[in-house]
């Protein structure tokens, strides 16, 4: 009996002592495990490597041996068995953000090393974006120096990316889709409605991304990862930062913080943002096209004509915006994990101001009044992660979201009474499921599926300023339509060796939309319009790294737009004496798309990126010349007017090349840059081509960064190629209101430069400093297809301090 006792107590004390060698690697930043750490002692005779769950034993290295934990895209760490088991048994490694290969989640939803993705990506970090300062998520997006943005109001910025714009490039929150079924072909400012400041992370898919997520993501996908609550190890946790920010070409005011609490299983983040941004001026050298002489103003009850005191100012153009975000976070286990977020923005009415910049032969304003009025976001969003046992999964994440979305459009005519109004909400459901599983080490399958619906509910009316009588009048929208997707998707990434992975990847969509039109106001030859239609698209690429310098990558895409409530069903003016009316025949888009590019590290030191594209788009949804009961011209608002419609178009062809350099002169000067170029024809009905609306002139910066201790200095350019006449869209030669003029009267996008020094100071551990002076030399430009001038010569001053 003794012996027996003494037998189960060694064998409890074995399996005590290798349970408590037993270890877990995790990553610092996500809590998430980190599989195929090489754990090694000094003299690399002794190694283990972690499994899928980052667990290893430590049975074979002495108590106080010096150890070492190393993995890709990780700071190598050294510790002892001892201290790790005093810790708990958990080592965290700390992401190397500066690594050549950094891990990326926009294209599978899930971690992914970049030199395995055979796409392009543009990624910016939290520090990169405190560094840069921007006022919002579209001048974020534009400071990459690979993406363009056009801007027709202070409260706008529709990027543009490879030739496509608006409702053919995906946007995103959270993994969350934010097109809806009113996203349109012009220019859209919805950007705006995601707070900067809340941004953890930016991750841009230059191309498409139709497998992963779905219609509309034909030229790109923009990515944005809000704050994430952090969790505690030891105790209790609170921080948080506050920003104080001042920019003199608008008069800009903004204030902002955040702060988190954590504990070991739960946490919280929230983060508030208000902004106050007066009329735009801009720069003093350039055409004088630009400058706003003249505005209309209501005096004594009536419309009248002002001289503005100051025409480099672009006067109305101010607005105000508030930002708030409340994120929770639970972690029941390691294999568990709940989240719960919230976001809501809204902004004070904001005057669309190339609209009002307009004028009639007599001279007077087109418009008295052409404003947006506040445009409102909230999103729910409600995230379940669990890890898995390898079986059908390791990892899963289901996502279930509401959005709404309130914006409407005013306008009103020089000495008119009537106020035209229409008020537009989205209500957007959508759930997702994703799936992670690796079959092996470096081969990962991705599927999942998702389901979304939109419902549009739309009001027209017509307000007399005078009487103060309202009536109904047309809606923009069918009132009540509704849009549905269903998809599902699989993409493998295989490893076929150390140095050469495969990716690849399918999705089907099938999407369902259905409108009723209102016969009140015009006498529309339909009732009804529904679409019934499915997409399959596919991706095919591969990376290849023939030696550790040189990176090689190639791809191959589908990528789909179905027509959404917007193509079909809505009526509004784009232009003066146009009008778009519904069309409910009409069908998807298709692209298919070609891209190969390199990366070779030329010296330790020096880096050059290099990608060229091919994008065909069959079937483009384009607004044409149309009749509407054989009538080519009708009323609208008032006004009579050429009628236009969404129709189905040839084909468009946009093709490019985009080149980046990182060049290390020392160990505290850095210059880097981009350069983008691109063109694009699309073919008429009579054969011809011309130029496509949203291929953009050639683009790109360059930066010198000097970083020592607490100083950070950064002077910069940016630039920006000319179209001629000739060069512009149909459409665009149209709207000289937008464009500087040549000296045959033709409108035309000339070629602009600025000149800009940024600098960050950290005063102490807790308190930094950012001064910029943008456009040093004052310069007067628009960006392409622009109807707003940038800022001229503007010092910014910020104050950051985090506690």
């Amino acid at each position: 009996m003794r012996k027996f006792t003494l037998l189960i107590l060694f064998c409890l004390g074995t399996f005590f002592t290798l349970t408590a060698q037993q270890i877990q690697v995790l990553d610092a930043v996500s809590g998430e495990p980190v599989a195929s750490v090489a754990i090694y002692n000094k003299d690399k005779q002794k190694s283990v490597i972690t499994d899928f769950d980052g667990k290893a034993s430590l049975e074979k290295f002495g108590n106080t041996e010096r150890i070492y934990f190393q993995s890709f895209a990780f700071n190598t760490i050294k510790t002892t068995r001892q201290q790790v088991i005093a810790g708990g048994s958990i080592v965290k490694l700390k992401p190397n953000s500066e690594a050549m290969n950094p891990v990326v989640l926009s294209v599978s939803k899930f971690q992914q090393r970049q030199q395995d993705i055979p796409q392009s990506i543009v990624s910016t970090s939290k520090k990169e974006i405190l560094f840069q300062n921007p006022q919002t998520s579209a001048d974020l997006l534009q400071q990459t120096g690979q993406v363009y943005v056009q801007k027709s109001q202070q409260g706008g910025g529709s990027p543009l990316i490879r030739g496509f714009s608006t409702n053919r490039l995906l946007l995103t929150v959270d993994g969350v889709r934010m097109n809806t079924a009113i996203f349109r072909g012009g220019n859209l400012q919805n950007i705006i409605s995601i707070d900067p400041l809340s941004v953890e992370r930016t991750e841009v898919i230059l191309g498409p991304g139709s497998v992963v997520y779905g219609s509309d993501a034909i030229g790109g996908v923009m990515n944005f990862f809000t704050l994430s609550p952090q969790f505690s190890d030891e105790g209790e946790s609170f921080n948080g930062n506050s920003i104080l920010r001042y920019s003199t070409a608008n008069n800009e005011k903004t204030g902002h913080v955040d702060f988190n609490y954590g504990t070991t299983n739960f946490a919280s983040t929230t983060s508030i943002s208000i902004n106050s941004f007066d009329d735009l001026k801009m720069g003093s050298h350039g055409p004088d096209d630009y400058l706003r002489e003249q505005y209309a103003a209501r005096r004594n009850g009536e419309d009248v004509v002002l001289q503005n005191d100051d025409p480099e100012v672009q006067v109305p153009t101010g607005f105000d915006q508030i930002n708030l975000l409340q994120k929770f976070s639970y972690k029941p286990s390691m294999n568990w994990k709940f989240d719960l977020g919230l976001i809501y923005t809204a902004t004070s009415d904001y005057s669309r101001y190339d609209a009002l910049d307009r004028f009639r032969e007599s001279g007077n304003p087109r418009n008295s009044e052409w404003h947006y009025g506040p445009q409102k976001w909230l999103m729910l969003n409600a995230k379940a992660q669990h890890r898995g046992n390898g079986k059908w999964y390791d990892k899963v994440i289901i996502t279930q979201a509401f959005q709404r979305f309130d914006e409407s459009r005013n306008v009103r005519d020089f000495q008119s009474p009537d106020l035209f109004e229409n008020d537009e909400q989205v209500d957007a459901w959508s759930t997702a499921i994703d799936f992670e599983r690796r079959n092996r080490e470096d081969n990962i399958l991705f599927y999942g599926a998702e389901y979304v619906h939109n419902k549009v509910k739309s009001t027209g009316s017509i307000f007399d300023i005078e009487t103060g009588e309202r009536e109904d009048a047309a809606t923009r929208y069918p009132d009540g339509s509704t849009w549905q997707s269903l998809a599902a998707y699989i993409s493998y990434q295989w490893k076929v060796a150390s140095n050469f992975t495969i990716q690849s990847g399918a999705r089907y969509n099938h999407i369902w939309l259905d409108a009723t039109f209102d016969n009140t106001f015009f006498n529309f030859p339909f009732e009804t319009a529904t679409v019934n239609t499915g997409a399959l698209t596919g991706g095919l690429g591969a990376t290849y790294l023939p030696d550790p310098t040189l990176e090689l990558r190639a791809n191959l895409s589908t990528a789909f737009r179905a027509p959404n409530i917007d193509d079909i069903g809505k009526i509004f003016d784009p232009s003066p004496e146009t009008v778009i009316v519904p069309n409910p025949d009409i069908e998807s888009e298709y692209s298919y798309n070609a891209e190969v590019g390199f990366k070779k590290r030329i010296t330790s030191d020096l880096t050059i990126d290099v990608a060229g594209y091919y994008t065909i788009l069959n079937d483009a949804l384009v607004a044409r010349d149309f009749t509407l009961n054989g009538e080519d011209m009708i009323v609208y608002q008032g006004e009579l007017s050429q009628v236009q419609a969404i129709q189905n178009a040839e084909t468009s062809k946009v093709y490019g090349v985009e080149i980046g350099l990182d060049y290390k002169i020392s160990d505290r000067f850095k210059l880097y840059g981009h350069y983008t170029w691109l063109d694009g024809k699309q073919e008429e009905e009579d054969g011809s081509e011309v130029a496509v609306r949203h291929v953009a002139p050639a683009f790109g910066d360059a930066h010198l960064v000097y970083n020592q201790g607490k100083l950070k200095l950064d002077a910069f350019t940016l630039f920006n190629g000319q179209f001629d006449f000739d060069e512009l869209a149909p459409e665009q030669q149209d709207r000289d209101y937008l464009y500087a003029i040549d000296e045959n009267g033709n409108p035309f996008s000339p070629s602009w430069y600025t000149i800009n020094l940024r600098s960050q100071y950290q005063f102490t551990d807790s308190l930094s400093g950012i001064a910029t002076l943008e456009n040093i030399t004052d310069q007067r430009y628009r960006t392409y297809s622009s109807g707003i001038a940038a800022a001229g010569r503007n010092l910014i001053l910020a104050l950051n301090y985090s506690f």
